[in-house]
């Protein structure tokens, strides 16, 4: 596996994912013979450090990508709508972090450890989809309860961090706080509402339905990703003050009766999932321990005291990595394993 070496594109290399895939390229010792990095005009000009080289960021364009073979994107959505077929038409396969081919029926939407077999559409328009942050960390423990027990329903309550917002969200969290113990005015400017010392159940723009597009996001991609269009979603999303790492709370319905054991046996063989549950010791997951961590950990697992079918669960993953930056780069190594 990986005897060859790749050119590699990263597209919005100077935010929060990009500077985390490119920690991550380095981390995984990802086979890269050449590296590109790409950003906003405003950007360009810029250094950042890979393998102890200063590489400079050049700005994104339509010719950017001639020579390159794989092309990560986390440049936003407006950008890889512009971009992305671009670097597929120069022959790259382009692994996009944004939300703009999710829901593309010919577009593959992939986490490594659930559908992998799904990867193999990259062929029909040469781009793969990256899952939302929010989703994937649900899904790591769903997928095992699904495969025994058939999910019917899902209500999910996540509490996101700051970070899932970018740089801007993290500076806007630590300025509030500084603000506030030092007894100055709070400025609020990228969030609806004050972040710090507070919970806002408000992520991304708001639909006629009532929900926002983020909670759509987790009702559609979940369908897409196990494959199963009758699995029913409720969801709330909800900003928190944490800088890093997103929790959710979910109570499953499963056709099949699976009961607490019986799924904490299935959790502790998922690959990429830790079962941290011994409330007695007061060892459950939260987002401090999973910050800057690949797996996701699941606990508080208990069985629902009003149906006899359904499982409540806490699961805590770092939504730079695994909801990101390292699910993308995972796709690119099964990508280069089976198909490159």
């Amino acid at each position: 596996m990986m005897s060859r070496t790749y050119a590699v594109a990263v597209a919005g290399a100077t935010g929060a994912v990009g500077e985390t895939m490119l920690r991550l390229l380095e981390e995984r010792n990802f086979p890269v013979r050449h590296l590109r990095l790409l950003a906003s005009e405003r950007s360009a000009g810029t250094s950042l450090t890979f393998r102890g080289e200063e590489i400079k960021v050049e700005q994104l364009g339509h010719g950017s990508f001639e020579g390159i073979e794989i092309a990560l994107f986390s440049a936003g959505a407006t950008r890889s709508h512009e971009f992305a077929p671009a670097a597929a038409r120069a022959g790259a396969v382009v692994i996009d972090n944004s939300s703009a081919f999710r829901m593309d029926p010919d577009i593959p939407l992939v986490v490594p450890e659930i559908n992998p077999d799904a990867l193999a559409g990259y062929r029909t328009r040469g781009i793969i989809a990256n899952p939302n942050c929010t989703t994937i960390v649900m899904l790591m423990p769903l997928k095992p309860l699904h495969d025994y027990g058939r999910v019917r329903r899902v209500i999910a309550t996540s509490y996101q961090a700051v970070s899932g917002a970018g740089a801007k969200g993290i500076e806007e969290l630590r300025q509030q706080t500084l603000a506030w113990a030092s007894g100055r005015p709070i400025e609020i400017r990228t969030f609806p509402k004050q972040i710090a010392f507070n919970v806002i159940p408000h992520i991304d723009a708001f639909q006629p339905n009532g929900y926002t597009k983020e909670e759509l996001k987790l009702v559609f991609e979940t369908r897409k990703i196990l494959g199963d269009e009758t699995i029913g979603v409720s969801p709330t999303t909800v900003r928190v003050p944490v800088f890093t790492a997103h929790s959710v709370a979910m109570n499953v319905e499963t056709e099949r009766k699976i009961g607490a054991d019986k799924a904490k046996e299935l959790l502790s063989k998922m690959p990429g999932l830790v079962v941290m549950d011994e409330p007695e010791a007061d060892r459950y997951p939260v987002p401090l321990m999973a910050a800057g961590q690949d797996d996701c950990f699941v606990g508080r697992i208990r069985e629902d005291l009003t149906n006899e079918r359904a499982l409540n669960l806490w699961v805590v993953g770092d939504q730079l990595r695994k909801g990101a930056a390292l699910n993308a780069i995972q796709i690119a190594e099964l990508l280069i394993d089976r198909y490159l």
